[in-house]
């Protein structure tokens, strides 16, 4: 396996993806004592792109380390980014990957990559139930934190109004709806 550099890993994706694409951002710091170079790349992508960006890094590395899927409430979309450790366990050599999707609430739906990354499976059934995100050809969709009696339709990570009242809490001194 070759280890390629950030600039070549996003233009690498660049030439995968072609128009899918939206933007790359490298990020490099330096962390600990021996201020050790620590990389990150994030890849923005359109939702149609989505799956070939995630096919396309398998390619860069045979089962690349995935760490999460983090959604993000923006209001009238929301934001999956989909974190991974590229080139894990090469010391000094790993780049942090990040793989964003924008969907709007209108179409809150997104590919599995379960097929391609199986450990991925629990944190996309996690995004179903906690966003209300939809992940076509997920193997199992049943829910995995919150219990079958749980109200439907009801997303405890979404932002907007979408469960009853008296299920939302709000810490005492902050502003919101008030508990009696």
């Amino acid at each position: 396996m070759d280890i390629l550099s950030a600039k070549d890993v996003a233009q690498s994706f660049r030439d995968a993806l072609d128009g899918a694409l939206v933007t790359t951002r490298i990020y490099e710091r330096e962390v600990g004592l021996k201020k050790h170079r620590y990389t990150s790349l994030w890849l923005d992508v359109k939702r149609d792109g989505f799956r070939t960006a995630v096919l396309h890094l398998c390619q860069l590395q045979e089962l690349p380390h995935f760490t999460v899927i983090a959604p993000v409430d923006r209001g009238d979309s929301v934001d999956l980014l989909y974190h991974f450790a590229l080139y894990h366990g090469h010391h000094l050599k790993a780049i942090a990957l990040a793989i964003r999707a924008t969907l709007q609430k209108s179409e809150l739906t997104i590919p599995t990559i379960s097929d391609l990354i199986p450990g991925a499976i629990f944190a996309e059934r996690e995004t179903q139930e906690m966003m209300g995100v939809k992940v076509t050809g997920i193997p199992d969709d049943r829910r995995l934190f919150i219990p079958d009696d749980f109200p439907q339709g009801v997303y405890p990570w979404r932002r907007d109004e979408t469960g009853p009242h008296d299920m939302l809490r709000v810490l005492p001194g902050r502003q919101g709806i008030q508990h009696e």
